[in-house]
């Protein structure tokens, strides 16, 4: 049977959002490394030519850009979500381990004044900084927080998390989980006797930062 123009058509911006989204891991991955890296870089690591990148981001700015607006649209995907549940700690609490899960200061860390923000990310990013506001007043509210914390301490706790990274991502992801409760810890007013999510830190765990890279 021939195939219809639709389903052709249909069928090539699957293939084109699937290459986009190789791309954009490629390119984060790369980027995390070395903010610095060519956009070269980032066509060979997803296996691209780089006529192929450049159709879908004029520059390395571009691309930039695109990987740093995504983390901010992340961020406020998660705050709505933790905004709808009905108790103010537990709303807090799954905001922030979200945030942390998706690693989305990782590339705000490492990407900040690379590249010249969009009119919506200033939008976005000051819809973002709203809704941690009203989390974070919610929490105020519970008594819960310490009375001397404030908003922008959610900034340090965040970018705090995101440092922590050894070369497995699922044993990065438990070690931040369990900083991110030991910073709770720190935050809440109340003494808590939770045990903290594990497997604890190992001897020697980070020791492979020391190893010398040819």
């Amino acid at each position: 049977m021939p195939t219809s123009p639709e389903k052709t058509l249909g069928g090539r911006r699957a293939q084109a959002a699937r290459n986009d989204e190789v791309i954009l891991e490629a390119a984060r991955a790369v980027f995390l490394d070395d903010p610095k890296a060519p956009i070269a870089a980032v066509a060979e690591r997803a296996g691209v030519g780089i006529s192929a990148l450049y159709r879908r981001y004029a520059s390395k700015e571009d691309l930039l850009r695109r990987l740093c607006h995504d983390g901010l649209r992340r961020y406020i995907a998660e705050a709505d979500a933790a905004l709808a549940e009905p108790d103010d700690w537990t709303a807090f609490r799954t905001f922030l381990a979200g945030v942390v899960d998706a690693d989305v200061h990782s590339l705000t860390v490492h990407l900040a004044g690379t590249f010249t923000p969009t009119e919506e990310m200033g939008r976005d990013a000051r819809r973002a900084a709203e809704l941690a506001a009203a989390l974070f007043e919610r929490a105020r509210a519970s008594g819960r927080l310490r009375p001397d914390v404030v908003v922008q301490d959610l900034g340090l706790l965040l970018e705090a998390c995101a440092a922590v990274r050894v070369p497995d991502s699922k044993r990065t992801g438990e070690l931040r989980r369990r900083q991110l409760a030991v910073l709770l810890a720190g935050l809440s007013a109340v003494p808590t006797a939770d045990p903290l999510p594990g497997p604890a830190p190992a001897a020697g765990e980070f020791d492979w930062r020391w190893r010398r890279r040819e």
